[in-house]
């Protein structure tokens, strides 16, 4: 798994999805690059008096439709083959959503769980002024992905605005509701992913409510969702992250789970009659109806794939899948909602966001997921019809549904010179 390069496994994607719809190879070719990358030094003085110097990434895979929107992550693992990789998915979701947007992302290659407040604000006030040319409401928007949040956000924006000499709402999602953000923006990947899932299961005929749920990554977007079909009356019996992981044949109260998670306490020491804890790998091989992996890319991989026993996979991660992985999956006959739309609910309400902040009028939480769960949901009906229709899984239909309209902005808008 760790040799896989993620940005070679999502052109591969792109690749099964072009021969599927005879796309021009011209068009191909132009969708496996990205427009620009930037890699940044970023030194801070630490709490300790010592200078470091880390390394910080933003790209922008296309703008063809629009400006640009991803998120920013700090992790130790962040790499600019992972930063491209996920630039190019953005794109694919917008453009299979129908958002006027392109795809970027950016990250920093830190660990934070070891950085004090004042350093974190430091690494991104300085990563945002490193990167101050790249970005803005009209050319590439942030938001908050792995590590970063709702007050990442805020230092960026206020970053940014003082160099610009005025407050620019737009040039980040997912920030705080005081200064420009909206409601709903925090749940909302986990949000979609049950709209997504509850359309599927009815397109099956299949009772959700009787579902047992496995969970592979327990971040924001695994608690969300957790919460989201919880209460919906699923049972979720196994949970792990990258520290381990606890299996119960009866469930667990997901409440509890959650609060232990969120005190800062280890996942795998959480204490209730009938836990089995469970090593972070042994999750794949856990009998369910439904599995999300929701951590991050290349999990389910071509030696662990087989292991897996479900009825769907939700992805909640971006390119949790390698193509290797789809071929055995699909094989198992097992149903995969590609994250290119499962996971896109968190795209969708920041392009609310963006909207709301240009006209500097706000909805309610009834609004913003009910125009989510229109997008989403229409999305999905074009990817099940095309699926359907030429007997391709949902990820190759989704893919194919994308890459035709980016071909179409392409073929219209010509190329320069």
């Amino acid at each position: 798994m760790t040799d896989i390069n993620p940005f070679e496994s999502a052109k591969k994607k792109l690749e099964i999805a072009a021969k599927a719809i005879n796309l021009n190879p011209n068009t191909v070719e132009y969708l496996k690059k990205v427009e620009r990358s930037l890699i940044v030094t970023v030194p801070v003085v630490m709490d300790d008096g010592l200078l470091n110097i880390f390394e910080g990434y933003r790209v922008h895979h296309s703008t063809l439709r629009g400006p640009a929107l991803g998120g920013l992550r700090y992790s130790l693992d962040v790499t600019l083959d992972e930063i491209k990789a996920l630039a190019f998915l953005m794109t694919f979701k917008s453009s299979l959503l129908g958002l006027p947007l392109g795809g970027s992302k950016g990250g920093v290659r830190i660990n934070p769980k070891k950085l004090s407040s004042g350093e974190l604000r430091r690494i991104t006030r300085r990563y945002t002024t490193e990167i101050i040319n790249m970005i803005g409401p009209d050319m590439d928007i942030l938001a908050p992905d792995i590590n970063t949040d709702s007050r990442t956000m805020a230092i960026i924006l206020d970053t940014y605005s003082m160099q610009k000499g005025r407050t620019v709402p737009g040039v980040v999602t997912g920030k705080p509701i005081e200064v420009g953000g909206t409601v709903g923006r925090e749940d909302a990947s986990g949000t979609g992913m049950f709209f997504i899932l509850e359309a599927l299961t009815k397109k099956q005929q299949y009772n959700l409510k009787s579902s047992n749920i496995v969970i592979q990554g327990f971040g924001k977007v695994g608690i969300a969702v957790t919460k989201k079909l919880s209460n919906a009356g699923c049972k979720i019996i196994a949970i792990a992250d990258s520290e381990g992981g606890i299996y119960s044949e009866k469930g667990f109260n997901v409440d509890k789970v959650i609060d232990w998670k969120k005190s800062g306490k280890n996942l795998r020491d959480f204490q209730s009659t009938g836990i089995k804890r469970i090593a972070t790998e042994e999750i794949f091989a856990v009998k369910c109806d439904i599995f999300i992996p929701a951590a991050t890319e290349n999990q389910i991989y071509s030696g662990n794939a087989d292991e897996i026993d479900c009825k769907i996979i939700l992805e909640g991660a971006d390119s949790p899948t390698t193509s290797k992985a789809d071929a055995i999956l699909n094989e198992k006959g097992i149903t995969v909602i590609p994250d290119i739309l499962a996971n896109s609910g968190g795209l969708c309400v920041s392009y609310f966001e963006y909207v709301q902040d240009i006209r500097a009028y706000f909805w309610n939480l009834e609004r913003v997921n009910r125009e989510m769960r229109r997008i989403l949901l229409e999305a999905f009906e074009k990817m099940f019809s095309f699926s359907k229709e030429t007997k391709v899984s949902y990820r190759t239909a989704a893919y194919s549904i994308a890459a035709e309209k980016l071909a179409k902005a392409h073929e219209l808008r010509g190329l320069f010179p």
